[in-house]
């Protein structure tokens, strides 16, 4: 099938190249020049594994071509999937300025039916106004669907291929047999395509990354809890898991949830409810939960060394807001950092894949290392923000020899605690036993 995705950030990067795996003719608009020369030879703007190969691929079969003529993919394409940004607004709500640009765009350049699809997560009703923007512009049929994407950073390529479900909200007959007739070959293993109304399918988008929100907010709340009484979250997390009815994924203790995704569209929500008089405490204490969660971390630093840390050096394993990714917006790591910088610390940090775009974020204000035990050289302790798994099973003898004191703070509960205590370290982690139990005799 023809087929146009505007906009090659992270969304719609991922659903192109995916699209032109299973033999469509993909055309990727963005208006960016650079990135176009960067991905035409091959070369991606992010970290996502398996995803460059596949544009490599497909670039080289002349399924997949990348271009800034929004005009010429229009008219040349039967499905025009909109996939641009929308950022978050300063009163929370989603900037649709991007989308409705598009929307108008395509209006002008339409030349006969097509299947428009908003890829990109809007609020509830985004679609309406997408067909009223495109029906002043041309007197061609069209019909607008909402197909939310549920792609996970990290293994947005196997999702994509392999997904869970494929929600396609739509209100037109036609529009829909050609989207099955599109999404057909990824559905071979008997996951469904799940058929309901547009505004139904924005809001699926939006109510899922607010549920797994806050299963992450709620376990970090019973983490704190049980720190408290001295009980073992990860003991507890595993009791819960057991039920069938509650599952395993997202209730992990750490350090909270992060990236483009769940506090955009948490607030997103938060806003629409506010809008039409709804009631959202849920809603609410999901976000303030989690962004105590970074300082609650903070807090068991500056209990160990004090409020002033002028004379501290602390060496940071992950950057990232989850692993395998460089994606690093609204990662705990920015917020720990930028509260130690305030008490005076100096930060030594590695991240296998962010590195660059920290240095986008900090400037000179931290010091970045060329490998992770580079980075604990003479530092006062260690702290684990990012669970790569390089990081899972490190040398421990080396790190207690490299560090200035054998102190480690786990945001992300990866190590025995019992282990290390018996080889000379202070650990700290979430939601297990108060500090003054973690050391040593």
């Amino acid at each position: 099938m023809k087929v146009c995705v505007i906009g090659t950030g992270y969304v719609g990067l991922v659903v192109g190249t995916c699209l032109s795996e299973m033999g469509n003719d993909v055309i990727c608009v963005d208006n960016n020049i650079d990135k176009l020369d960067q991905l035409k030879k091959g070369i991606i703007p992010m970290y996502e594994p398996g995803l460059e190969d596949l544009i490599k691929e497909n670039v080289k079969e002349k399924r997949l071509t990348f271009t800034s003529n929004i005009k010429e993919a229009v008219e040349k394409s039967l499905i025009c999937y909109i996939a641009v940004g929308t950022p978050q607004k300063e009163d929370g709500s989603a900037d649709l300025q991007y989308v409705f640009q598009v929307a108008d765009d395509i209006g002008k350049y339409i030349n006969d039916y097509k299947v428009i699809v908003d890829k990109s997560t809007v609020p509830i009703g985004t679609s309406e106004k997408i067909t009223e923007i495109i029906k002043l512009k041309t007197p061609y049929d069209f019909d607008v669907i909402s197909n939310p994407e549920f792609l996970k950073q990290g293994s947005a390529v196997e999702d994509f291929l392999k997904p869970d479900r494929i929600i396609i909200g739509s209100n037109s007959e036609k529009a829909t047999e050609i989207m099955q007739e599109l999404y057909a070959p990824f559905l071979r293993t008997g996951n469904p395509i799940i058929m309901m109304d547009v505004k139904s399918a924005e809001m699926t988008k939006y109510a899922s990354n607010s549920f797994l929100a806050l299963k992450v907010s709620f376990a970090n709340e019973i983490a704190n809890i049980c720190e408290k009484v001295g009980a073992d979250a990860e003991m507890v997390r595993k009791g819960m898991c057991a039920d069938k009815r509650i599952g395993s994924q997202f209730l992990f203790a750490g350090l909270g949830y992060g990236g483009s995704c769940f506090p955009k569209d948490i607030n997103a929500l938060i806003k629409t409810a506010k809008d039409n008089n709804c009631n959202y405490s849920i809603l609410e204490a999901t976000d303030s939960v989690n962004k105590r969660q970074r300082h609650i971390f903070v807090n068991k630093i500056i209990k160990k060394f004090g409020e002033n840390l002028e004379d501290k050096l602390f060496a940071i394993w992950g950057l990232s807001f989850k692993p395998k990714t460089n994606d690093m917006r609204e990662a705990p790591s920015i917020t720990i950092i930028n509260e130690l910088i305030k008490r005076g610390a100096k930060i030594q940090c590695y991240d296998p894949k962010a590195m660059e775009t920290a240095k986008g974020i900090f400037k000179d204000k931290i010091l970045y290392s060329k490998n992770s035990y580079e980075a604990l050289k003479n530092a006062d302790a260690m702290l684990l923000l990012t669970e790569w798994n390089e990081f899972r099973r490190p040398d421990f003898d080396k790190i207690k020899s490299l560090l200035k004191n054998p102190v480690i703070f786990d945001g992300r509960n990866q190590y025995n605690k019992e282990k290390l205590i018996k080889q000379g370290f202070e650990y700290y982690s979430m939601g297990k036993s108060s500090d003054k139990e973690t050391k040593q005799g």
